[in-house]
């Protein structure tokens, strides 16, 4: 590793650890205050990366407490790095860190409440696509349609939860009044953007299957067979909702179909 390079890892890793000392350059005394002006500048970085989880994750806050979730995110600052200088991207991992960190296994649902928030940024952000007019897959022939591809929005994300995620979470962002919860009950949720909000919806049974499945690639008869399996399960229902949503932003026939 070159000077320079050694340099810069240093500084990065005082910047971002309390217990490391200041960098070697500084702890030298160049400049006088200068190790004080450096406390105070790793404290305004700490700060930010607190800030920044917070911003992305408000309904966790709001169920633990800002003291709660100030501890947590200075837990996962302190060994979760930013990768990009881009701090909407930072926090990615948090619901997995929510998981192992010991005074949030109370909360058993608390990571994917995260993974929900998560969704709904990364689908804020995702690329804009005009929803699939509902005339196009009408022209397909009905020999055909097992066979059809259906290209999900790029904003699409599924969460298949063994909690009531999308209730805890409405809870805690205003948008329904607190009330008892069944924890027991597990819930699937599709977040996406068809416009220019949001939309965060509770999936009817096997709708989470079937969407995941056209998600990967699926063809239609295959994504519907892996979703048949699951009680209630509604084709014609699910697939309507889904068009009327503007979850799908294209369609194909599949590379059989198409050599035919």
């Amino acid at each position: 590793m070159s000077p320079l390079a050694d340099l810069q890892h240093g500084f990065v890793r005082a910047l971002l650890d309390p217990d490391e000392p200041p960098p070697p350059g500084l702890a030298a005394g160049a400049a006088p205050g200068a190790e004080r002006r450096f406390a105070v500048y790793r404290n305004n970085v700490a700060v930010g990366l607190v800030n920044a989880l917070r911003a992305a994750y408000p309904a966790v806050e709001r169920i633990v407490g800002e003291a709660f979730f100030a501890a947590a995110a200075r837990a996962y600052s302190g060994t979760h790095f930013p990768a990009r200088p881009v701090l909407i991207d930072y926090g990615e991992a948090f619901p997995e860190f929510l998981e192992t960190f010991p005074p949030a296994r109370r909360h058993r649902y608390l990571a994917d409440v995260a993974r929900l928030e998560r969704a709904r940024l990364a689908a804020y952000h995702a690329a804009d696509r005009p929803p699939l007019p509902p005339a196009r897959l009408a022209e397909v022939a009905p020999d055909a349609l097992a066979g059809l591809v259906l290209v999900l929005h790029p904003s699409a994300r599924v969460l298949r939860s063994r909690f009531p995620v999308l209730t805890v979470w409405s809870m805690n962002a205003g948008i329904l009044d607190p009330a008892p919860v069944d924890f027991g009950r597990a819930e699937d949720v599709l977040v996406f953007r068809p416009d220019w909000e949001v939309e965060v919806r509770l999936l009817s049974p096997g709708a989470a299957v079937f969407v995941e499945a056209l998600g990967r690639g699926c063809r239609l008869g295959e994504a519907a067979a892996r979703a048949g399996g699951e009680p209630g399960f509604d084709l014609g229902a699910v697939l309507a909702d889904c068009l009327s949503a503007g979850l799908f932003c294209d369609l194909n026939l599949g590379e059989e179909e198409e050599d035919r």
